[in-house]
């Protein structure tokens, strides 16, 4: 037990190494397009809109890849449909609450970086290509901050708001960077919902994401 409860551990620390990494390239990009004289080819090209095509690409792989995703459907009953629901809910009406009191961001723009569900990486280069870098901006440090937070205080989230409360907060990231501290905190039987609804909302992004911008925007 001593060994599992080690490598858990060493896992959580790598995958916030992992997020922390990510907003690093992200600032140093900053950094070097602001200081650094780059070229009007690389700064006006499609190269976002290709990335974006990409990463869908290689989405679709490793969820089609995925031994389990087939056996995954046929183990769960439909109420475990509520759980991805309720993220979607809550997630949604939570930021159309906030944006209330955020002056440069409407209501469509907010529940869209909403719409993330923790998916930084797709939803910051959609909301970017459709509704500017700014919000683009915004999307990507919102939902990299779920992520950690999720990672940071999972303990503190089961104890308040119950078992489910991990998985709601990690959202898309359920079925991957933050399903140890799921079934660390939660328990080994929520794994299964866990990965379910990550893999539910991990589809939902693309769909969600432009359909609010697009319609409420």
């Amino acid at each position: 037990m001593d060994v599992i409860f080690f490598l858990q551990c060493f896992y959580h620390t790598q995958v916030m190494k992992s997020s922390l990494l990510i907003l690093l390239y992200f600032v140093v990009g900053i950094v070097i397009a602001y200081f650094l004289k780059l070229p009007i080819w690389f700064v006006e090209s499609d190269l976002s809109a290709w990335a974006l095509y990409l990463l869908m690409f290689i989405v679709g792989i490793s969820v089609g890849s995925d031994p389990s995703f087939r056996s995954l459907f046929k183990r769960i009953n439909w109420h475990v449909i509520l759980v991805p629901l309720s993220v979607i809910v809550g997630s949604l009406s939570a930021t159309a609450v906030v944006s209330y009191w955020l002056y440069h961001i409407s209501v469509a723009q907010a529940m869209a970086v909403g719409a993330g569900f923790g998916y930084y990486s797709l939803s910051a280069v959609l909301i970017a290509q459709m509704s500017g870098q700014e919000l683009g901006v915004v999307a990507l440090l919102a939902n990299i901050i779920r992520e950690v937070l999720t990672l940071a205080f999972a303990p503190l989230l089961v104890r308040f708001f119950g078992r489910y409360a991990t998985i709601a907060a990690g959202g898309a990231t359920a079925m991957d960077t933050t399903l140890p501290v799921v079934v660390r905190y939660s328990g080994k039987d929520l794994s299964v919902v866990a990965i379910f609804t990550g893999v539910v909302l991990s589809l939902l992004v693309p769909l969600l994401v432009p359909f609010l911008l697009t319609v409420f925007g």
